[in-house]
């Protein structure tokens, strides 16, 4: 059973710099592929991207490319997602989601394990 922990959110200045975390435990971490989603307020949450079990691809539906990166360090078992310039539409409840899937895709039913959010506002 893995357990997920995000954190970093909170009240952010649009445009400044933004940088997500998601702590796991109770599995072993460079066997899980880990995406990020996200849920805007009044809607349905979607997918923000996903990194491989060893960091060495990422993907991005075509909204995310270009503002958003991910990426994970397996000596800490911690994924991150970089928001770069982020905008009031940006605001949202952002979670991370893990699976043992090679390969995962963007649906959440790809996903195995959830974390509880973490609530990101930013403010123009």
């Amino acid at each position: 059973q893995v357990q997920l922990v995000e954190s970093g959110g909170g009240l952010v200045q649009a445009g400044g710099p933004l940088t997500l975390s998601c702590v796991a435990s109770g599995g072993t971490f460079s066997n899980i592929s880990l995406g990020w989603f996200r849920q805007p307020p009044g809607k349905e949450r979607e997918f923000v991207g996903v990194i491989s079990r060893n960091g060495g691809l990422t993907a991005y539906p075509d909204s995310m490319k270009g503002r958003f990166t991910i990426s994970r360090d397996n000596a800490k078992n911690t994924v991150y997602l970089q928001i770069n310039s982020p905008k009031p539409e940006d605001t949202a409840v952002y979670y991370c989601a893990a699976t043992p899937k090679v390969l995962p895709g963007r649906g959440e039913f790809d996903y195995d394990y959830w974390g509880q959010g973490t609530q990101v506002t930013v403010s123009s």
